[in-house]
């Protein structure tokens, strides 16, 4: 009996995922210039003509990849509450982001920073700007609400920090005080302390050292 058009659907989003999800296991394990198409394709456990079937290049891959993680920082604009409480949401969004999903995040920060990446970043960020913007003037609007002289440069440090913190976190996995951080970014702000830790691992300050 022939699949009918639903069952069909379901099996090439299966396929597509299984792709990405290889892709990004490669990258975080080989790094996005070493690792190659070939890779992936062993990786996920099918043909290469169904790779190049959803992505032609290796930049497509990694730009689907990028695509869903600047639609997770828009997360934030769903966080309702006070000014205090937004940005309580905001701060505890981002750790919990660079703490969970630290394949993606690390596959951000390599294309961010390389020459030679950089432009793959550059293309899928400048394709994303109109919802960036919303996430930065929803941020603005935070730090106006609490009377910022000038929330645009309070928006800029807040975010250079937390993706700071992001870095730290992905080189220090094991030895971060992700939690003892986080207490410190309360307080820099003047926001009550957190209540809860985050579920989270999250080791007593010591030094940073990578393992």
């Amino acid at each position: 009996m022939p699949r009918s058009a639903t069952v069909n659907q379901e099996l090439r989003e299966r396929s597509r995922e299984r792709i990405l999800a290889a892709a990004l296991e490669t990258f975080a394990a080989k790094g996005y210039e070493a690792a190659s198409i070939s890779d992936i394709t062993a990786a996920a456990g099918v043909s290469r003509g169904l790779v190049s079937y959803y992505f032609a290049t290796k930049e497509q891959l990694a730009a689907e990849l990028l695509d869903r993680w600047l639609d997770g920082i828009a997360g934030i604009l769903t966080i309702q509450g006070t000014p205090d409480e937004r940005l309580a949401g905001i701060i505890d969004g981002a750790l919990m982001a660079a703490a969970t999903t630290l394949p993606i995040q690390r596959l951000a920060i390599t294309l961010m920073m390389q020459p030679t990446t950089h432009d793959v970043f550059a293309r899928v960020e400048q394709a994303k700007s109109g919802r960036l913007a919303l996430v930065e003037d929803a941020i603005r609007d935070v730090f106006a609400a609490r009377g910022a002289a000038d929330p645009a440069v309070e928006e800029m440090l807040l975010r250079a920090t937390l993706e700071g913190v992001t870095v730290k976190l992905a080189i220090y996995r094991e030895t971060f005080p992700l939690e003892a951080i986080r207490t410190r970014l309360y307080a820099g702000y003047d926001l009550p302390a957190p209540t809860a830790p985050l579920p989270v691992l999250s080791p007593a300050v010591d030094r940073l050292r990578a393992k």
